[in-house]
Order: C-alpha cells, then structure tokens, then sequence
C-alpha cells in the first residue's frame, strides 16, 4: 500500500513539474517593446468576482462550532456562484497552480479522512477485499486503500484532467429560482460544466477522472471484480455520489439558513470584498465563493 501511495504522489509531483517547465519565464533578453510601454498604454486585465469563504467559524457559537465550520468550508471550498446577470463579473479562473492547490485542499481535508474511516468500517463489516483480513490490521489496509481511493480521484478530477482540458472543477450554483430548475442544474454538472474561459463544455474530468481511478483501484483493491462491466458500474456509483454532492452545495445555503447558520449573503460580501482584476489563478481567485441571499430562497 505504501508503494501505492508513493506511485500516487510521484505521479502528482511530475505533472506539476510538467506544467511549471511548461511556463515561459522571461529573461532580459525576452523582453519586447511591449513589456516596456507605461501601465497607462498596457491593456487592463479583465476583472472577475473575488470569491471568499461565506462562513466564519468565529460568526458561530453554538454547539460543535468548529465541527460545522469545517463541513461547511468542505462544502464551500469548491463551490463558486453563477452570476445574476450578463453584466456580472464571472468567477475568477483557476491557473493549473490553483487547481493543484484546490486538489490539495480536498485531499488532506479532514472530512475526507473521516470518510476514509467510514468507507473502511463499512468495508470490513461486510468483508470487501477479503484477503486484507480482519482485525486491526485487515482494517488499517482498507483505510489505507480507501484514503488512496480519495486522493486519487481528487487528482485525477480536481486538477489533471481539468488542467488537460482547460476546465473549472469546481460547482457554479445557481442559487436562484425555482426547486426544479436549481436541481437540474445541479444534476446536469457532471455532464456538463465550465471551462477556464466561461463556457459550457462536456464534463471530461468528471468521466475520465472517475473511470482512471476506478481502474487504478483495482491494482489494490484485490477483490474487486474485474472487466468493463463491473468497473463500469463503480464509475456510475462514484458519479451518483458526486451528483447527490452538487445537489448538496446548490442548497447548501438554505439548509445553513434553516440551521441559523451565520452564512453571510452576496450583497453583504459584494459590500465587504472589492472585486479583483485578476484571473486565472490569480491573488484575487479563492477557493471560496459567495452565495445567494438565504432570504430569497425556496419557502
């Protein structure tokens, strides 16, 4: 399993080694006429919504304070808002540099651990991978294995795939009108979700990411049943768990306003946070978002 992980992040450190050679990084020499026009000639960079996290542990008294703020930060961190109209400024873009540091945020997020421990319990109850054993040790290799099943999929999802194809892994809730209409766009986000510039695109990462760790899994996971049938039906479990997630973040400020949560509003961020002028991974791009009004939401 050790070895597993190893490969896993060695994997991680020669795709950002790939991509940071990738970059051109100027010398003297490099630089052109342009380079040295006065800031007043140069072409303002198109500005984008700032994105920050709208809920503050420090906001929230009440009972297993810190345990809610960290699902709500879960909840939040790869969530950006769909923006009212035309005019609104789109959510800043995520470099491949961002995207690295959201797949990190998720991966050694401790909610994922604690998934970790629930998958591995429930695997050992019904004796999954029955050559693991049982006992401490038989359980100390299922959670090894289902820890490996986390950060590979979140690497695989979260930032190669979408840095391939130029997409923004994260879920841009509506936010806005009816029940039906916000869980559509919910469940359609795994077939269909943004690119880097805005636009709409077949979720590749989403399909690709689930189908390679799936089929990497079945190098540690020895009682899994191989073919194209069986691998197929884990990738449609896997994508049925990440949809039940997105319908999750899209009314995820309802709940927390049902749950007297402090989840601040849009306008109150719109008022506290100027936007940034920066995109793609950018200092102004976070891996927050702001929200709808819990106000105007479904009664």
């Amino acid at each position: 399993m050790s070895k597993m992980l190893r490969q896993v992040v060695l994997l991680g450190i020669l795709a950002v080694s790939c991509l940071a050679c990738g970059q051109h990084i100027p010398r003297l020499g490099d630089i052109t006429p342009d380079a040295a026009l006065p800031p007043a000639m140069i072409t303002p960079v198109t500005p984008c919504a700032r994105a920050v996290e709208p809920f503050d542990v420090d906001d929230y008294d009440g009972p297993l304070n810190q345990l809610v703020a960290r699902f709500s930060q879960r909840v939040e961190k790869g969530t950006v808002r769909v923006p009212r109209r035309r005019s609104s400024l789109q959510p800043c873009a995520l470099n491949a540099s961002g995207k690295f540091h959201l797949f990190l945020d998720e991966a050694l997020d401790p909610f994922s651990f604690v998934g970790a421990t629930w998958d591995a319990a429930m695997a050992q109850r019904v004796n999954e991978d029955p050559s693991y054993g049982q006992g401490a040790a038989g359980y100390r290799r299922r959670f090894s294995a289902a820890v490996t099943d986390n950060a590979t999929g979140d690497f695989f999802g979260i930032f190669l795939y979408p840095a391939l194809f130029h997409q923004d892994p994260r879920y841009y809730r509506l936010g806005q009108g009816s029940v039906k209409v916000r869980l559509a766009h919910s469940l359609t986000h795994r077939f269909v979700s943004h690119t880097d510039s805005g636009k709409r695109m077949f979720n590749f990462p989403e399909w690709l990411g689930t189908s390679s760790t799936k089929a990497l899994s079945n190098l540690y996971h020895p009682g899994n049943p191989r073919g194209f049938g069986p691998t197929a039906v884990r990738v449609g479990f896997s994508v049925g768990n990440d949809m039940a997630w997105d319908v999750l973040r899209e009314f995820w400020p309802e709940i927390a306003h049902k749950l007297k949560l402090p989840f601040r509003t849009h306008e109150e961020y719109a008022k506290s946070q100027p936007a940034s002028r920066g995109i793609d991974g950018m200092p102004g791009a976070s891996l927050g978002a702001p929200s709808v009004d819990p106000a105007s939401a479904i009664r």
